[in-house]
């Protein structure tokens, strides 16, 4: 089980560095709108930007306990979408997928796999915007852990179908001879995809359940 955690490892001085600081001002802007309650339309602003970064920042960390790495990039990891998925659940598609765009930016960073610019933006800030698309589920959905399931299916599924998207247009030539571009995407990327899904359809459904998810509906109401 170790070899599964050696990647926090080698994550760099610079990125420590840079989760520092996301975290610490995250931290001090939920220190600083504690105390301006009576401004709520401001307070509510900076809540979103507070808790994305401090999700962000979660997601990323996740991101290097990897389960299994894919050749041509993909991983199977410990739900590293989840913050993302329940940020977007707390705060709406809107601000999800800003914050998802913006933690696709952040994996270019994470052992990227890049052809082309085209390609970077199919693979990185658009798969992981729609994880934003977590925040329609309706909230009309008394059971939680039922509309955490719909939310996380959605997530991950619209993440997947742009990642499947990018392996026909951009990597056909990777296919082995006699299959199509078509079955070589649906394969690769449903091969981490699912397991991602299932891992984190799982443990959202345990957390879910946890003070977590209460407190941070709480705080924006």
């Amino acid at each position: 089980m170790s070899h599964i955690f050696t990647k926090l490892l080698e994550i760099s001085p610079l990125v420590w560095t840079i989760l520092g600081v996301i975290v610490l001002f995250s931290l001090l802007g939920l220190v600083w709108t504690s105390k301006k309650e009576a401004k709520q339309s401001s307070t509510l602003t900076t809540k979103k930007v507070v808790y994305g970064g401090m999700c962000i920042a979660l997601s990323f960390i996740l991101s290097y306990i990897r389960l299994y790495k894919m050749p041509q990039g993909g991983s199977i990891t410990l739900a590293s979408m989840f913050p993302i998925i329940l940020y977007s659940m707390v705060f709406g598609p809107i601000a999800g997928i800003v914050t998802g765009v913006a933690y696709g930016f952040l994996q270019l960073i994470q052992d990227a796999w890049v052809l082309n610019w085209a390609q970077l933006l199919f693979d990185y800030p658009l798969a992981f915007g729609f994880l934003g698309l977590a925040g329609m589920a309706p909230s009309a959905i008394k059971a939680k852990e039922l509309r955490t399931v719909l939310a996380v299916s959605i997530a991950l599924l619209g993440r997947g179908l742009m990642h499947f998207l990018s392996g026909i247009i951009f990597f056909a030539d990777s296919a082995p001879e006699g299959t199509s571009a078509v079955l070589y995407s649906l394969g690769y990327n449903a091969s981490y995809i699912i397991p991602e899904l299932i891992i984190t359809l799982i443990l959202s459904v345990i957390l879910i359940s946890t003070p977590i998810y209460g407190a941070m509906k709480k705080s924006v109401a």
